[in-house]
């Protein structure tokens, strides 16, 4: 792709632009407007990333190293699992970026640009000289503020004239609203300015515009509904009146409570930001770990089956070669069906039942008239459901290898699947010998066991029961196999 040809791309029908997995090494992608695009798992080596507009750009898991990242704005970008090598980021704005398991960059950014650690106002009062006098100052005013309103609330309680008491409350209601609308407005901006302007002075000059228009309204209003009368009253006295400050300077006090509001706002919401990427992180590496364990749980058909398979065949070859051949086919089924899954944990119970179809027919030359079988559905929608892969197989081998092998004469096997009261129940029948009191299950059961815990918790459960019939019992709650089968975490 050509920088003609990307140009040619952004703003598009109104997509974003999808570039992942790409070889972009030393693509110029200096200037551009790249917002949202998806540039994850990307060869982006030696890159020119300068003055380019990157906000919320997904860069994870793609090579950067060498990339010039000069005055990009990445607000929000992300970087994570990314190889971060002699990155250039001089000037860039990196609020709000994840750099989550990235990379170590051997840049090192000037601190007239970005600080190692991030400004807050928690920072700030632990710093010494004059983070002490902020401290102190931001106690004087809140201390100053406290006392006033204990003040003017006193003065209305012990006062006798009903046109003081109608000033102090005016004053109390002034002051209540203005320092309610300071918040409530920088609350309400706060979002919509980080979105729009990516200088903080912006943002600033912004709000105290709003603010201060907002402070005028609504004192203009108090005026003329609580305090014009008792100021009109007062000013007939003699005396009138005694003259305080200009408007302007009192504004300015709720203009300085309004961009202190904004800061810590800000602040607050980068932290939140980070801590809810770090809970998504360890999600994520939850999920991975289920993953491998389930992997590690998967199971696989018996080595030894195999060897008896083969053994069988090769001792048909001369005495039936026909029943020779439907072996090796079967087994043939049997083993595709066990490795070209491409690493899926979740198949539909009818595959999975087609498997022991076949699993059964391969013993069932293995050991003739001896072994007879069924596999029953009570209802075909059943069929859809997606199950973990080698549900049933396993318990079905442990049939044979422990209940069938062991008589002489006739052995059954019977897999039933049904519905009863928001349950599925998966059983699997055999008439040989009964399951012994202390038996716990073999490897194969409790990986069974120990899959479906990590799946479904305790909303399934695997039960070994000798009354009224020998059968090992699966079952598992509907909704958490849909709430389950909903959440599937996505194959590489």
């Amino acid at each position: 792709m050509t920088r003609e040809q990307l140009i040619g791309t952004i703003g598009k029908n109104g997509k974003r632009i999808q570039l992942r997995g790409t070889d972009l090494a030393k693509f110029d992608f200096s200037g551009l407007d790249l917002t949202g695009a998806d540039l994850s798992f990307s060869n982006l080596g030696k890159a020119n990333f300068r003055g380019a507009t990157l906000r919320q750009v997904n860069l994870s898991f793609s090579n950067l190293s060498g990339a010039d990242f000069t005055d990009a704005d990445l607000y929000e970008a992300n970087f994570n699992f990314s190889s971060l090598e002699d990155v250039n980021l001089s000037g860039a704005n990196v609020e709000g970026a994840s750099f989550n398991f990235s990379g170590r960059s051997k840049y090192r950014p000037e601190p007239a640009n970005v600080r190692e650690e991030p400004i807050t106002l928690t920072t700030i009062l632990q710093k010494p000289g004059w983070g002490t006098l902020i401290g102190a100052l931001i106690g004087a005013l809140l201390v100053y503020g406290c006392n006033a309103i204990i003040y003017f609330s006193d003065l209305i309680a012990k006062a006798d004239n009903p046109l003081m008491v109608g000033l102090y409350q005016f004053l109390i209601a002034q002051n209540m609203a203005d320092g309610a609308a300071c918040f409530l407005l920088t609350w309400a901006l706060s979002g919509w300015l980080t979105r729009q302007f990516r200088a903080v002075w912006q943002r600033h000059v912004i709000l105290s515009i709003g603010v201060m228009f907002s402070i005028l309204m609504i004192n203009s209003g108090l005026y003329l509904v609580l305090g014009k009368p008792f100021l009109d009253a007062l000013a007939k006295l003699p005396g009138g009146i005694e003259r305080t400050a200009d408007w302007y300077i009192y504004i300015s006090g709720d203009l300085l409570i309004a961009n202190v509001f904004l800061y810590v706002l800000q602040q607050g919401r980068q932290l939140t930001r980070k801590l809810s990427e770090q809970e998504f992180q360890l999600l994520n590496l939850e999920k991975l770990k289920t993953r491998a364990e389930l992997d590690a749980l998967q199971a696989k058909i018996n080595p030894h089956f195999l060897y008896n398979a083969l053994n069988s065949i090769a001792s048909l070859v001369h005495d039936d070669p026909d029943k020779a051949e439907e072996m090796t086919l079967l087994l043939s089924k049997l083993f595709r069906y066990s490795t070209g899954r491409d690493g899926e944990l979740f198949a539909t119970l009818a595959d999975e039942l087609e498997m022991v179809r076949t699993y059964l027919q391969v013993e069932k030359v293995r050991f003739g008239n001896r072994l007879t079988f069924s596999v029953e559905i009570s209802d075909p929608a059943l069929s859809e459901l997606r199950l973990p892969q080698f549900l049933l197989q396993p318990i079905v081998e442990n049939a044979i290898k422990h209940g069938i092998a062991k008589r002489a004469d006739l052995g059954r096997i019977d897999v039933r699947i049904y519905e009863k009261s928001g349950e599925i129940y998966l059983c699997v029948h055999d008439n040989g010998p009964a399951f012994p009191d202390d038996m716990s299950g073999g490897y194969g059961l409790r990986s069974i066991q120990d899959k479906l815990k990590l799946l479904y918790g305790d909303d399934a459960r695997v039960e070994l029961q000798n009354w009224p019939l020998k059968q090992v019992l699966i079952s598992i709650l509907m909704t958490k196999i849909r709430s389950v089968r909903d959440t599937e975490t996505p194959t590489a």
